[in-house]
């Protein structure tokens, strides 16, 4: 065991990113080991998937943010099914599953805590007032790792579903894993199965590094989402598996006046070499909820598959805020029911505080190289009248569309320029006359990441 545990401490390890290439996912990540580990069952837990186990957690995390100023620590979780409630990770700590080891989430609501809203939304995304906290938590933390031998974090979320889908709760659902104002976080190597609501959720972070995860949850899980950067920047996402009921990967940044007025954009993501699926929402999503901004996005080497919509930009008048600056390639597409869409009018208000004469921005949308077989829907993209779509540039973009289709693409209030894309796109997308060399000089400026 301590031959493994020497072996297991060099891939549990200290995060530091040197260098600087063309995407977030090309810096460089160096690992330090830790110099210090303990096993969860060493303060008392019990791996039988009975025994609540929240307060060993508690215990061992609070025992190793001792050895935070002397290169930090490791909580090794070993075999077993660990049930727990909600839990506080620390700064330059890192959380090892091995393999067939299962962090059960508790289903009894008491387990977890309610806490406030984020100020950047203003209330609970789901249901005014608090939320439930996350069960693996990080705030205003530094140098995390939650790492393992593809061990699993599984939320037991079906329970919440049934509360969500007969609106029995008093609280938003909690997520799986949440850091909330941190730097330098790494998740990768592991399982996440059935979350509440959202499987890993970095909010005002930076430096995020996410790779290497398997995710999924039920078809019918409602509004289960993936990965949610959240006015967030430097975020790598890459070399994932994800499978969920609503959202594969969604990126927001607030919700109305109060993402107006937090004022924190998610920046600076790079994501690549991804499988997704989603069945009722998008493989890939962007907004609704935008009000801080979204930009400087570079998307590339994505497989999209057996879902509701490929690609969409979601965003609503009342919104404010910008979804500009994304490059997306080197797609591939199968049985997608609207390949590619963007909507001015989607998404609620939290209240009726919000300023309807916020008008969102999208522009500088680039997508090319995009492949699809078994379409129904080309394109949709139905913008504000009075904040039209800008800029939308397709390039080399073939779908194939099957025998049920109403029609390839609708399009208003949008304007922007194709090249090479079948079928034959809507005018609107041909009728932007600056949008040629707005497109490619933007794209070529810089090589493939212009964006970042």
């Amino acid at each position: 065991m301590q031959v493994a545990l020497l072996l297991l401490l060099t891939l549990s390890n200290a995060v530091k990113i040197n260098g600087e290439e063309d995407g977030q996912c090309d810096y460089k990540l160096t690992l330090e080991p830790r110099p210090h580990s303990v096993t969860i069952s060493e303060f008392g837990a019990v791996g039988d998937g009975k025994t609540l186990n929240t307060i060993a957690f508690q215990n061992a995390i609070f025992y190793l943010k001792s050895f935070a100023d002397k290169g930090g620590a490791q909580l090794y979780v070993p075999p077993g099914r660990w049930l727990t409630g909600s839990i506080n990770l620390t700064s330059h700590l890192t959380l090892f599953l091995e393999k067939g080891a299962v962090i059960l989430g508790s289903q009894d609501p008491s387990h977890w805590e309610v806490v406030e809203p984020l100020p950047s939304y203003g209330r609970g995304t789901e249901l005014p007032g608090g939320r439930y906290r996350s069960l693996i938590n990080g705030y205003m933390l530094h140098d995390v790792v939650i790492t393992g031998d593809n061990g699993t974090i599984d939320g037991q979320g079906s329970v919440w579903w049934d509360w969500y889908s007969s609106h029995s709760l008093n609280y938003s659902r909690p997520h799986l894993v949440e850091f909330v104002a941190s730097d330098y976080v790494v998740v990768s190597n592991l399982t996440f199965l059935n979350a509440p609501a959202y499987n890993i959720h970095p909010v005002y972070c930076s430096n995020v590094h996410v790779q290497n995860v398997s995710v999924s949850a039920p078809p019918e899980s409602p509004h289960t989402v993936g990965i949610v950067p959240d006015s967030s920047d430097n975020v790598c996402i890459e070399d994932c598996i994800i499978k969920m009921g609503y959202d594969a990967i969604a990126l927001k940044s607030g919700w109305d006046e109060y993402g107006i007025s937090y004022g924190r954009p998610t920046t600076d993501v790079h994501i690549r070499r991804v499988h997704l699926q989603s069945s009722s929402g998008s493989s890939l999503a962007f907004g609704s909820e935008m009000s801080g901004g979204i930009s400087n996005v570079l998307v590339e080497h994505i497989h999209l598959y057996h879902s509701f919509s490929g690609i969409e930009f979601r965003t609503t008048k009342g919104r404010g805020g910008y979804i500009e600056k994304i490059i997306i390639s080197d797609v591939k597409m199968e049985n997608i029911y609207l390949a590619l869409a963007a909507t001015g009018q989607c998404g609620s208000h939290p209240d009726d505080k919000y300023d309807p004469s916020a008008l969102p921005i999208l522009d500088h949308i680039t997508l090319r190289d995009v492949i699809g077989t078994n379409i129904t829907i080309a394109g949709q993209f139905t913008g504000i009248q009075e904040s039209p779509f800008t800029s939308i540039c397709l390039s080399n973009v073939s779908l194939s569309i099957n025998s049920g289709s109403p029609t390839s693409w609708v399009c208003s209030n949008v304007f922007g320029f194709t090249e090479s894309v079948f079928p034959e796109p809507c005018p609107d997308l041909e009728s932007y006359s600056n949008s040629s060399s707005d497109c490619f000089s933007f794209l070529h400026l810089n090589g493939k990441a212009a964006a970042l």
